[in-house]
C-alpha cells in the first residue's frame, strides 16, 4: 500500500490509467509515487499492481558513492517485502527477470502509467488517509 515512512503524508489509492511519478515527499525520508497532477499526495499501490514506465527504470545505488543504474526494464509489478519487520522499507518493484528494487531506491522523476490493478483492489483501499498532523 504505502510504506511505513509515508504515514504522515496524505495518501490515496492508485487508479488504472493514471500516470504516476517517483518522488520524495516533504516530511518523509523515503520516495514513493504521486500523481503527476498532485505531487503532494502519495499514491498507494496494492501488491500486483502493474506499471509501464516511459523509459528503462533507473535505480540509485546507496552508499558513499551514489550512482544511477539501469534496471533494464520498462514494466514492473508492485510488491511488499519483509512485512514482519517494522521500521523498514517494504514497498518495491519486481521486474520480469525477478530483480527487485525498493521504491525508495528509485531515481526521482520517473513516470509510469498504472496499467492494471489486482482483482478486488477497489474494495480493499477506498479511503484517503489524512495524517493526524495535517491541518485542514
Amino acid at each position: 500500500m504505502c510504506d511505513y515512512s509515508l504515514q504522515f503524508v496524505v495518501s490515496r489509492p492508485a487508479k488504472v490509467g493514471e500516470t504516476l511519478i517517483s518522488t520524495r515527499f516533504p516530511r518523509s525520508a523515503t520516495r514513493g509515487y504521486a500523481s503527476v497532477e498532485d505531487r503532494d499526495v502519495a499514491v498507494c499501490l496494492l501488491p500486483g499492481t502493474e506499471l509501464a514506465f516511459e523509459k528503462d527504470v533507473l535505480g540509485e545505488a546507496r552508499g558513499v558513492f551514489r550512482s544511477r543504474r539501469e534496471c533494464g526494464h520498462k514494466v514492473a509489478q508492485f510488491r511488499q517485502l519483509h512485512m514482519d519487520e517494522p521500521n523498514t522499507h517494504h514497498d518495491a518493484l519486481e521486474f520480469p527477470d525477478g530483480q527487485i528494487v525498493l521504491l525508495t531506491e528509485l531515481c526521482e522523476g520517473q513516470r509510469a502509467p498504472v496499467m492494471h490493478l489486482p482483482t478486488g483492489s477497489r474494495a480493499t483501499i477506498e479511503r484517503v488517509r489524512v495524517p493526524e498532523t495535517a491541518v485542514l
